[in-house]
């Protein structure tokens, strides 16, 4: 067999390096081919889509949403002027008292002690002592609702007992904070609502602003009643309440969704139809007003024709076609 001079070992050699290359370049240019188009083919699946929608008219409210608690915007604690025996209950609880009104009668200590006394000697000198010694009376100071009655019949008393407690009217007090305290003005309008009747909806205005505040988990609280328009049947001291104060509102508002407003170097946009764009969408310039948790108040650059493009949330599960990406984990089949 021939040999080969150095000469043609080199040219052989640059052949051989020559057609590696060749593969080489090949094979990584289809490569990157395939994985360009599975890259633009899920860059396309996954562009946005969006919606299109008319601005529309309505109410829009900003509100302070709190807590807060049913109280008695007076609450008076009745106390015996005498210690002694409860005799008789002449009121229940939940019912409505006039000032002056009789709630229950006892005997004084020497009272009681004395027809105890009595009663041993026979039913005229009981009946003769009780008649000649009456009974202290316990009076309602005010016109209201017994909201607490505490004794019952037969039951020894001091003057530092409370017997009864009293309430002119409920209303809500709404635990505000006070980086909300700034915007409550005394007669605002609010919507109350209650945790055990949540189908229950209350309107009412704000009547006082209380000076001081407390501290409620590190934060500075500050008290404001609100009074209520009607005092449903339901409705019961200490029972626990959502409250949302309305600071302003306004009606015929032009709407957006929330969604709708981005907001870019200090400048607001909403996106709408273009064909003078690659996206086929241009970005329109606005001022916003009042939001709420869901809608956004347009007050210059739309008009209630304007058509607005609002992305579409709508989540579609992907689907397992043949001919997906070859270089995803594909599942083994089990043989047959």
């Amino acid at each position: 067999m021939p040999r080969l001079n150095g000469s043609s070992q080199k040219e052989e050699h640059l052949k051989v390096s020559r057609n590696k290359l060749v593969w080489g370049i090949t094979i990584a240019v289809a490569v990157l081919g395939v994985g360009g188009f599975f890259l633009f083919k899920g860059t396309r699946q996954t562009e946005k889509r969006f919606d299109e929608i008319h601005p529309s008219r309505g109410t829009i409210r900003l509100v302070i949403s709190t807590t807060g608690a049913v109280e008695p915007q007076n609450r008076v604690k009745i106390q015996s002027s005498v210690g002694g025996r409860i005799e008789e209950i002449l009121v229940a609880e939940g019912r409505l008292v006039k000032k002056g009104a009789v709630l229950a009668m006892l005997s004084s200590t020497e009272r009681a002690a004395l027809l105890d006394a009595a009663k041993l000697q026979g039913k005229s000198e009981e009946s003769y002592w009780n008649n000649v010694y009456k009974k202290t009376t316990v009076l309602a100071p005010m016109d209201g609702q017994v909201i607490v009655r505490s004794v019952d019949p037969g039951q020894t008393v001091t003057t530092s007992d409370s017997l009864f407690v009293l309430s002119d009217h409920l209303i809500v007090k709404a635990f505000v904070d006070e980086t909300d305290i700034g915007r409550v003005k005394i007669g605002q309008k609010a919507l109350i609502g209650l945790d055990a009747y949540p189908d229950i909806r209350v309107n009412g205005a704000v009547e006082h602003i209380y000076y001081e505040s407390h501290l409620q988990n590190n934060v500075n609280i500050y008290n404001v009643d609100i009074i209520p328009d009607r005092i449903p049947d339901v409705f019961r001291s200490g029972m626990s309440a959502n409250i949302k104060i309305i600071v302003q509102e306004k009606n015929g508002a032009l709407l957006l969704p929330i969604s709708a407003v981005q907001n870019r170097n200090g400048k607001t946009f909403v996106r709408q139809k273009s064909a003078d764009t690659d996206k086929g969408r241009r970005y329109k310039k606005v001022e916003t007003g009042l939001q709420d948790g869901s809608n956004i108040e347009i007050l210059s650059g739309l008009t209630d024709n304007s058509v607005v493009l609002i992305p579409d949330t709508t989540f579609v599960l992907p689907k397992n076609k043949a001919g997906g990406n070859p270089f995803s984990p594909q599942q083994r089949r089990s043989k047959p």
